[in-house]
């Protein structure tokens, strides 16, 4: 059975969407890795999560876990609904 049976067409769009620098940065890095784009990457790991499942192995685990590091990324779950924007900060900075 060929790959192409189980592809889906999709409608996708363009979205502006701000997100902490970090978070985004190592994501970033992740999808470099996994050789696939960000929006990709988060395709995956939304439709994982909707399902309860974890988006990844063991190995990317550990993978972001480097990146978490070199990019100084200490938020984990628990800070999920309770970040802010500091007064003054830009989208830019």
């Amino acid at each position: 059975m060929s790959s192409e049976s189980h592809k889906h067409s999709v409608q996708r769009v363009q979205t502006g969407v701000r997100i902490e620098k970090r978070i985004l940065k190592v994501a970033k890095g992740l999808a470099e890795y996994l050789d696939m784009s960000l929006g990709d990457l988060l395709e995956g790991v939304l439709l994982h999560s909707f399902e309860g499942k974890t988006p990844f192995e063991p190995a990317t685990l550990q993978r972001i876990s480097t990146l978490k590091d070199l990019y100084g990324l200490t938020l984990t779950a628990s800070d999920a609904h309770q970040l802010f924007e500091a007064r003054g900060e830009h989208e830019n900075s």
